[in-house]
């Protein structure tokens, strides 16, 4: 005859046993490494912020600068105030190098020599032999310029204001 596998008894619940949960973790780390890394990382960051605030800090002339060349060409546009408009451009770029630059260095500088030193804190020569030599001209309210010269000029000196170098 064949055996029948006996019967298991039936759960219950009183047969239930707890669970035991395993101990709290905390969230702070529990080595001085840890503290070590984490301080490094502020200072690193902190370090990062302080060099971007300074470089942002550091350049507003150059965000008055961009913004000043921006009305000016708002004004080229009407031609009531064309004239008076030309006539600012060759000041905004003296204003502009001589916020960064020696006043002694930049200050007496005009014609070739402006020119050339306008270059230097530029690569290229578009001051020298390009649309900035037109700068000159305005300067000295010697006469009205093209429009295509007048969007070169004004192309070269945002690349200019974003761009330049101590020389």
């Amino acid at each position: 005859m064949l055996a029948l596998p006996a019967q298991p008894p039936t759960p219950s619940i009183a047969d239930l046993k707890e669970i035991p949960l395993p101990p709290p973790v905390p969230y702070t780390p529990q080595t001085a490494g840890w503290w070590v890394l984490l301080a490094l990382v502020l200072l690193a960051v902190l370090w990062y912020v302080a060099r971007r605030l300074h470089r942002w800090w550091r350049n507003r002339y150059r965000r008055a600068a961009q913004k000043e060349l921006a009305a000016i060409e708002l004004a080229l546009a009407d031609p009531s105030q064309r004239q008076r408009a030309l006539a600012a451009v060759p000041a905004l770029v003296k204003r502009t190098a001589l916020t960064w630059a020696p006043r002694d260095a930049v200050a007496p500088l005009s014609g070739e020599a402006w020119l050339g030193y306008l270059d230097r804190t530029l690569a290229g020569e578009g001051f020298v032999r390009g649309p900035g030599r037109q700068l000159q001209m305005l300067a000295y309210g010697s006469g009205d310029m093209a429009d295509g010269d007048t969007d070169a000029l004004l192309a070269l000196l945002h690349r200019w204001i974003d761009d330049h170098v101590p020389a």
